[in-house]
């Protein structure tokens, strides 16, 4: 039997359909029905063969626009109808956007929420290294020393050109602004005061921090980022090499033992650009330089940079190795999680260094 075409005919208020209402058979009918002198009341749908979802489009089309009724649609017609009733809803190119207020504050809760899992799983990272430590304790022969040289050379000695250049900078520079200050009430000599005892204090340790975060702890972030990429962290597990042993106990420990030499370093250069400063554009002779420095630079102020130096390696170094140790996916992800470790590790030593302050405030060390 030959497939009859898809047609229709009016009967005053009533369209009955004939033949098979699909794509290939439909032919000129949808722009007939465009072309309906009369609104109809109802749909008769006895006469279709078949109908697919092409013609099941056009009838509800009809039931849309012109809310009418169908009659004699066989179980399969009245499913396919139905279907594609509920797929015509309205298409928002862009989704709505709450209002700013909650825009706001959902960013305020995810970045707060973001932050707090940070701190945890940092602090889960410290627990499982502290960990590794006893277990290197129990067996020495687990230390990796020849790694932890090689840590000494990348966080210590090649950073000593750009952190004795910045320190001696930003000794001229404490010692220049001070000077201004201080000639208005004629008191230049003060300056070395000034000098001596922010660089041992504060600025030579936190300085020496905020340089080690942005070049060893960026490193150590991309470098173990680029391992996990690799998959050379799952393939060290499965030969049974613990990372924590081999990749981060050995920064960490470089870092630790680093940070009060470059600090003390750092320190000592900038005392040397405020000296040639005060030399050359306050007349005050190096052995002078030298005399008031002894004699106002408490030796407390020297504690303080070296026992807050090696707390701020430990807290750059687990930063760094926990950022690489999260990196997942693609490349794009090394580059996240190396932002993510350096601005990780600036804000939580200038967090510990506000705790210290008020902590040698409080026994005396002022």
């Amino acid at each position: 039997m030959t497939a009859q075409a898809a047609d229709f005919t009016q009967d005053h208020r009533t369209l009955r359909f004939t033949g098979e209402w699909t794509l290939a058979r439909l032919g000129d009918i949808p722009a007939r029905l465009e072309q309906l002198a009369d609104a109809p009341d109802t749909v008769d749908l006895s006469g279709v063969e078949r109908i697919d979802t092409v013609g099941a489009w056009l009838v509800h089309r009809l039931q849309r626009d012109h809310a009418v009724r169908i009659e004699g649609a066989s179980e399969k017609a009245e499913d396919l109808i139905e279907k594609v009733g509920h797929v015509d809803q309205p298409f928002r190119s862009a989704p709505e956007e709450p209002p700013s207020f909650q825009r706001v504050l959902g960013r305020i809760g995810l970045a707060t929420a973001t932050a707090g899992g940070t701190m945890v799983g940092l602090l889960g990272f410290f627990g499982e290294t502290l960990i590794s430590v006893w277990r290197v304790i129990l067996n020495p022969k687990r230390f990796r020393g020849n790694a932890v040289i090689r840590q000494f050379e990348v966080v210590g000695v090649d950073a000593l050109a750009i952190v004795g250049l910045m320190s001696f900078l930003i000794g001229i520079v404490i010692a220049q602004q001070g000077a201004i200050q201080l000639r208005q009430f004629g008191a230049e000599v003060y300056t070395i005061n000034l000098v001596g005892r922010l660089t041992f204090r504060e600025l030579g340790v936190l300085m020496t921090a905020i340089m080690v975060a942005g070049r060893s702890g960026s490193a150590f972030a991309a470098q173990i980022g680029s391992m996990r990429l690799a998959e050379e962290v799952d393939a060290m597990r499965t030969i049974g090499l613990s990372p924590i042993e081999s990749l981060v106990l050995p920064r960490v420990t470089a870092a630790i033992l680093m940070m009060p030499v470059l600090a003390f370093y750092a320190a000592m250069l900038a005392l040397i650009g405020g000296g040639l400063f005060s030399w050359f554009s306050l007349n005050l002779p190096p052995v002078t330089f030298v005399a008031r420095i002894r004699e106002v630079v408490p030796m407390t102020d020297v504690y303080q940079g070296l026992i807050k130096a090696p707390v701020f390696g430990l807290i750059i170094s687990m930063a760094g190795c926990f950022q690489g140790m999260q990196v997942e996916g693609s490349a794009e992800s090394v580059g996240l999680r190396t932002t993510s470790a350096v601005v990780q590790s600036i804000f939580l030593v200038i967090v510990l260094d506000a705790f210290f302050a008020v902590f040698f405030a409080a026994i005396g060390w002022i």
